[in-house]
């Protein structure tokens, strides 16, 4: 009797395990994630892009990984935002979406660090985030984090230049653009009359000056001349800065005087 009793015991534990599976069953879960330029719009494939990695929190590991795609979107609609939690975004807006296979919810890690195509003016942001199996984070603009700086980009004088003491100058010319590679002007949207543009200048370690840079007649074209009269290694850092919101870019060459 007692060994009948034991196997309907068994019996019912089989058939009970059958109808409630130990663990669930994955569930896909899409996120899409856009980045925005401080001050301006999204940052997309025309600045090489923005590299995304979704990281679980708990056990560090890469649950998704791409490049945020697409166009800088509608400069009316981002620019001229409307009320709380209307979408900045427009079909062909840049963006990242990849698909989670979740049998729970996990807290991760969205990390965005570009543009890619001006690395030397890069930034990185994060943000931690619920995902819950089936509960898609992909309504309005997903997930959007912002990448603040300027992009600067000395292009004259090259890295370790020799120049002569006798030409007693040295021209600096630098390109700088919003994050998202929109154009800076006196007077334009981004309006270069509202920024503070600057080159500090350097001899042999110590600061000589700090000189206004003007603007050079071709959109975010900025240039100065440098007194070289003196021989020495100079270091020139060029900054553009936003006093209304910190905004701030930063780079920087060398150049030798004989």
């Amino acid at each position: 009797m007692k060994r009948k009793n034991s196997i309907f015991v068994v019996a019912l534990l089989v058939g009970w395990a059958g109808l409630c599976p130990l663990s669930a069953e994955a569930e896909p879960t899409r996120i899409t994630v856009r980045v925005i330029a401080k001050g301006a719009k999204f940052i997309g494939s025309s600045m090489g892009g923005v590299a995304i990695v979704v990281r679980d929190v708990d056990t560090d590991a890469i649950l998704a990984q791409g490049v945020v795609r697409g166009s800088t979107g509608d400069t009316d609609v981002i620019m001229t935002a409307g009320k709380r939690g209307t979408p900045l975004s427009t079909p062909g807006a840049a963006a990242f979406t990849a698909t989670l296979d979740l049998d729970e919810p996990r807290r991760v890690d969205i990390i965005a660090y570009g543009p890619r195509g001006q690395l030397q003016g890069a930034a990185r942001a994060s943000v931690t985030h619920w995902l819950v199996p089936g509960r898609h984070v992909t309504g309005g603009d997903g997930v959007v984090l912002e990448l603040p700086g300027f992009i600067v980009d000395v292009l004259e004088p090259g890295a370790h230049t020799f120049v002569a003491r006798s030409a007693g100058k040295v021209r600096i010319d630098a390109s700088i653009t919003m994050m998202c590679g929109c154009s800076i002007a006196p007077g334009g949207l981004w309006n270069a009359d509202e920024f503070t543009i600057m080159a500090q200048v350097k001899r042999n370690g110590k600061l000589v000056r700090e000189q206004a840079m003007k603007y050079a007649g071709r959109f975010n074209r900025f240039t100065t001349d440098v007194d070289a009269r003196r021989p020495g290694t100079y270091h020139v850092l060029v900054y553009a800065y936003d006093g209304k919101n910190g905004n701030t870019g930063v780079d920087a060459t060398t150049f030798v005087v004989k």
